[in-house]
């Protein structure tokens, strides 16, 4: 492996791992877990159970930025039936584990899920506002009725710990060239990364050393069948998948790979406690990015290495984009995620570099402008619509279709491409994101 493999390869690994809920309440989960950690390791004379005790904690106080908020609001907390940041740092203070990250909440039980939703009724958990340039952001300090207090902020990426204190008394602070050296890496921007080199990269890098994104098939697949099965959300996967609309929508591919993408967001988004491989610190575009192609490989039986790089390929170009949007805006991950399936599809299809392009510029042409209103059961139904325009854009790509670079955002050059809807996801939608936002909070 070149030393450049070996940088992308970490890349991937850093942007796709598992995690047990939506990103937003589950960082505030995480926050929380660390600073109840924190109280333990600096208060000896708690015993091992001290944290199911609810009468030691007086105040737990959360300020998130406004996208954490607008994400965490409507969507469900695993295993509880209900949705909020509330029942999730409550859920973070009694059982998570923050050795786990994204998944902290991977200890959950009924005992736990009670004492939690005890201490929401208590009203011992206070969310608020925080003032921060950063889109990021959850600042958590957990009060003992003795006094004792903890403090943990997280920043820029969900599972990104960047201080963390005890008493007043700092513990840890990560330097911000700890941040671009350590723990982050570079973002595919920073690396120069190009579609061109993700392309070629994706066929050429040694099998076994991209064996592991199986784990995104995985996975994800359990989480459709389980959203097939059950009655999550708005069912959007289980009514497309339905023989009773067999007559409408079908029994072909498109129909397929829509049903087990949506299913999978509807199960997530309603609070399943099953975990999705995500993409750059989403679940649901981890869905996205993922479903459409693993269902292609299905449907017409596609070997693992084929599908492996046609993966590695549609997890790429996503992490790629993401990297000049944000981890958090105002534009629906549902659009990048569905862009990298779209070259995943293209890719088992035999296509070239050329028509992976052609594919992203027909992407950006179509449903840049999809904006984000928060996470919520409704997802599914943006999913399954970024579906749909992922298949058509790849069809169109192979038969060497793309939009023109006379129209709209679309250059010539794929990379300026992406980085015009950057700039519209980034800075020409903030004033987008906060209007969601006003909308949403007083409702």
């Amino acid at each position: 492996m070149t030393p450049r493999e070996s940088e992308i390869i970490e890349l991937i690994r850093r942007e796709v791992k598992p995690a047990l809920g939506c990103t937003e309440p589950i960082a505030v989960a995480l926050a929380v877990a660390k600073a109840m950690e924190t109280i333990s390791d600096s208060e000896h004379d708690l015993n091992s159970d001290w944290r199911k005790d609810i009468g030691l904690v007086r105040q737990i106080d959360v300020k998130v930025s406004g996208n954490i908020l607008k994400n965490g609001m409507g969507v469900g907390i695993p295993g509880t039936g209900m949705v909020g940041l509330h029942i999730a740092a409550a859920l973070g203070a009694v059982c998570g584990n923050s050795s786990y990250g994204l998944e902290v909440l991977h200890d959950l039980d009924k005992e736990s899920i009670s004492i939690a939703k005890r201490m929401v009724e208590e009203e011992k958990v206070c969310i608020g506002i925080a003032e921060t340039s950063h889109k990021l952001h959850v600042d958590t300090t957990v009060t003992l009725c003795n006094g004792h207090k903890a403090n943990v902020v997280i920043e820029d990426d969900h599972d990104r710990i960047v201080k963390t204190s005890f008493d007043e008394q700092v513990l840890f602070m990560l330097q911000e060239s700890e941040g671009g050296a350590c723990k982050e890496g570079r973002n595919s921007a920073e690396m120069g990364l190009t579609i061109r080199e993700i392309y070629d990269f994706a066929k050429s890098v040694a099998y076994e050393d991209i064996r592991f994104i199986l784990d995104s098939r995985t996975l994800n697949m359990v989480l459709a069948e389980e959203g097939l099965k059950g009655k999550y959300g708005l069912r959007v996967g289980r009514a497309i998948h339905s023989e009773k609309y067999k007559a409408v929508f079908g029994n072909d591919f498109l129909s397929y790979a829509m049903s087990l993408t949506a299913a999978a967001s509807d199960a997530r988004m309603a609070g399943c406690t099953l975990p999705a491989m995500s993409n750059s610190g989403s679940g649901n575009q981890g869905i996205t990015v993922t479903m459409p192609v693993i269902a292609y490989s299905i449907k017409y039986g596609c070997d693992d290495e084929s599908l492996a790089r046609a993966l590695v390929l549609s997890h790429l170009v996503a992490i790629h984009i993401k990297s000049y949007l944000g981890k958090l805006s105002a534009l629906c991950g549902c659009v990048v995620a569905s862009t990298g399936s779209s070259c995943g599809l293209v890719y088992l299809n035999g296509g070239s570099y050329e028509q992976v392009c052609y594919s992203i510029k027909n992407m950006i042409g179509n449903i840049t402008g999809m904006v984000c209103d928060g996470a919520k059961v409704g997802c599914a139904m943006k999913v399954a619509s970024g579906v749909s325009s992922s298949l058509q854009s790849a069809v169109l790509a192979m038969e060497d279709t793309c939009v023109s670079e006379h129209d709209g955002i679309i250059e010539k050059d794929i990379e300026k491409t992406i980085r015009n809807l950057g700039r519209i996801g980034s800075v020409g939608m903030q004033d987008t994101d906060e209007l969601i936002l006003d909308i949403m909070v007083c409702k």
